[in-house]
């Protein structure tokens, strides 16, 4: 056992020592101590960063949309209540169920009298003649006044209070 034992550490120094200097290596020696004696190189400085602005939120006093909207009860503001409104029970007129905007007054006409009444002409181009006290237009309005180029009425309409109010209008001549 021990000629196994001495035969093992014989061959490993004979392999040891055959991967010896023998010079072979000494340019790589040489290229090392050239660089660890050159100059020594310049790292570049870190990069100047910018100064970070926090976000500064403005909105925080205001109301969250995730959340349902105050409701705020307006206070009741006694109103004068009037005792307009329209009489339902009488017979409609032919120009009642055309609204006013779409009504034209085209022209009046005297009679030997004294009764100055206006043409009406209507969206299908019928011709209406009309005087005060008549009726015209959905929203229950009333012929005031007939002139030679004007016609003067009044609308009772829903003043969106289980209400009602009265509201001026006028036709006045076309000049087509």
């Amino acid at each position: 056992m021990k000629s196994v034992s001495f035969t093992v550490i014989l061959m490993t120094l004979l392999c040891v020592s055959g991967c010896g200097g023998n010079g072979q290596y000494d340019d790589i020696k040489a290229k090392m101590t050239e660089i660890q004696n050159g100059p020594k190189g310049r790292i570049k400085p870190p990069p100047e960063f910018k100064v970070y602005k926090a976000f500064a939120y403005s909105a925080a006093a205001l109301r969250s949309p995730f959340e349902k909207p105050i409701e705020v009860e307006l206070a009741a503001l006694p109103q004068k209540r009037s005792n307009v409104k329209p009489d339902f029970n009488r017979p409609k007129e032919v120009l009642e169920q055309y609204g006013v905007d779409s009504l034209q007054m085209v022209g009046t006409l005297m009679r030997p009298g004294g009764t100055l009444f206006a043409l009406v002409k209507t969206p299908d181009m019928g011709l209406h003649r009309v005087k005060e006290g008549n009726h015209v237009g959905r929203n229950f309005g009333k012929i005031t006044a007939v002139n030679s180029n004007k016609i003067d009425l009044i609308e009772i309409v829903s003043d969106g209070q289980d209400g009602w109010v009265e509201r001026p209008r006028t036709l006045v001549l076309r000049d087509d």
